[in-house]
C-alpha cells in the first residue's frame, strides 16, 4: 500500500476511572485475548501497510511491553517496521506531547524520512476491522485532501463525545465539530483519517509555529472549508471505548455470535501477541453458559453470561454472570458477582459479593495481597 500508518495511542481518558490508572486507554484488554490497539495494528497490517509508528505517552509501560516484539502483527521486515515514539527531551524540547498534531509535530522526521505518499491516522482505543486501500481508492477517486472515516450511529449511542459531521449527497463534509456538547447529528468521525504526507507535513508546522497542539481542532476543522474533505461509511462493527459503560457493552457485544464469528473467524484476522499457556480447565461441578473463557483459566463454580480473561481462578461454589473479569484474577470460594468490571492481578476475598447495576456496571478493585506469610 502507498501509505505508512499512525496510531495515536498517547491520550488519557478520564472517563475510565480506575481501568486507566496503570495502563494506556489502547492496552485494555478485549475479548479475552486482545488489547485494544492490536485492531487498528491488524488492519494496517492486513492492508499491507509496511511502516507503522505508534506515539504512546500516558502509562505506556504495559503498551510498551505488548509492542516489544513487531512480529506478531508481521512487521518484522527488512524495509518497513513497527516503530514506537515516547516524548522525548532533546536540546530543542522540553515537552511531553502537548496534543495529537505535537506528538506527530515532535516526531516530523519520522514523515520527512518517509517516501510513501499518504499517510493513515488511526486511533488505538477502536474496536473494528477494516480495509484501508478500500478507503485510499475513495480519497484517491474524490481527489480529496481529508478524508475522514465516519460511523452513523444507533439511537442508543451518545454522539457528543466524538466529533460529528454532516455531509452533502457527494460524501463532502460541509460541517465538522469536536465533540460538542449537544447535537442532533448521528455521523461521527472514527478517528480514522486518511491525508497526502507532504500536506500533513505543512500543516503540522504551521500548526505547531501558531500554538496548535490538537490534529482534529487546530487542523483538520480550522482547515474544513479551505480543503476537500470527504466522508467514507464505515458499514461494519465499529466500537470506541473510551468509557466505562462503552469498554463493557464492547466486550459482552462478543458474546453475539455474529460479532464473534466476524471477528475470530473471518479474514482477515486480528493478531495479537501470544503467550503460552494452557488451555482452560473445567473443573467437575463447574458450569459455564454463553460466556469467553480465556487460556489459562481454572473454572470451579458457575459462570454465565460473562468473559474471563487469561488466568483467572474460580473457586468453589462461586457464581459469575454479566461481568468482565480481566487478567490474572483470584477469585475466592463462595463469592458472587454480578454487573461488574474486576480489575486485572485481583484478589477477591471468599464469601464476597460484588452487584452492578445493568445499566451502570461497577468496577471492583481489591487491594489485598495475592500471597500472605
Amino acid at each position: 500500500m502507498r501509505a505508512i500508518g499512525i496510531i495515536l495511542a498517547g491520550g488519557a481518558s478520564n472517563r475510565m476511572t480506575e481501568l486507566t490508572t496503570k495502563r494506556a486507554t489502547s492496552a485494555l484488554p478485549i475479548a479475552g485475548g486482545y488489547r485494544s490497539i492490536d485492531f487498528a495494528l491488524s488492519s494496517m497490517a492486513n492492508s499491507h501497510i509496511n511502516k507503522v509508528a505508534v506515539f504512546t505517552q500516558y502509562n505506556s509501560k504495559s503498551l510498551s511491553q505488548h509492542l516489544n516484539s513487531s512480529k506478531w502483527w508481521d512487521f518484522g521486515r527488512k524495509q518497513g517496521g513497527l516503530y514506537v515514539f515516547t516524548p522525548t527531551q532533546t536540546q530543542e524540547n522540553n515537552y511531553w506531547y502537548r496534543g495529537t498534531a505535537d506528538a506527530i509535530g515532535q516526531n516530523i522526521d519520522f514523515l520527512k524520512t518517509s517516501h510513501e505518499p499518504y499517510v493513515v491516522i488511526a486511533s488505538g482505543d477502536c474496536v473494528y476491522k477494516l480495509d484501508y486501500n478500500d478507503v485510499l481508492r475513495y480519497h484517491i477517486d474524490k481527489n480529496a485532501d481529508i478524508t475522514i472515516v465516519t460511523k452513523e450511529l444507533g439511537d442508543e449511542e451518545d454522539p457528543s463525545r466524538f466529533g460529528v459531521v454532516s455531509i452533502d449527497d457527494n460524501g463532502l463534509v460541509t460541517e465538522f465539530e469536536e465533540k460538542p456538547i449537544v447535537t442532533s447529528k448521528n455521523i461521527v468521525s472514527t478517528g480514522i483519517y486518511i491525508i497526502r504526507r507532504r500536506q500533513l507535513i505543512e500543516m503540522i508546522e504551521r500548526a505547531g509555529s501558531e500554538g496548535g497542539f490538537d490534529l482534529v481542532k487546530d487542523i483538520f476543522i480550522r482547515y474544513r472549508g479551505l480543503k476537500k474533505m470527504y466522508a467514507y461509511p464505515m458499514k461494519a462493527y465499529w466500537s470506541n471505548i473510551t468509557t466505562i459503560s462503552s469498554y463493557f457493552k464492547t466486550n459482552m457485544d462478543f458474546l453475539n455470535r455474529d460479532i464473534r464469528d466476524y471477528f475470530f473467524n473471518q479474514y482477515p484476522v486480528v493478531n495479537s501477541k501470544i503467550e503460552d499457556l494452557p488451555p482452560a480447565k473445567y473443573n467437575v461441578g463447574s458450569s459455564v453458559t454463553n460466556s469467553l473463557v480465556s487460556s489459562g483459566c481454572i473454572i470451579n463454580g458457575e459462570v454465565r453470561n460473562s468473559i474471563l480473561f487469561k488466568e483467572v481462578y474460580v473457586g468453589n461454589n462461586c457464581t459469575i454472570k454479566n461481568s468482565l473479569i480481566l487478567n490474572d484474577v483470584y477469585i475466592g470460594d463462595n463469592t458472587y458477582i454480578e454487573n461488574c468490571i474486576v480489575e486485572s492481578h485481583d484478589t477477591i476475598r471468599e464469601n464476597s459479593s460484588y452487584i452492578g447495576d445493568p445499566e451502570s456496571v461497577r468496577v471492583v478493585l481489591e487491594k489485598n495481597a495475592r500471597y500472605v506469610l
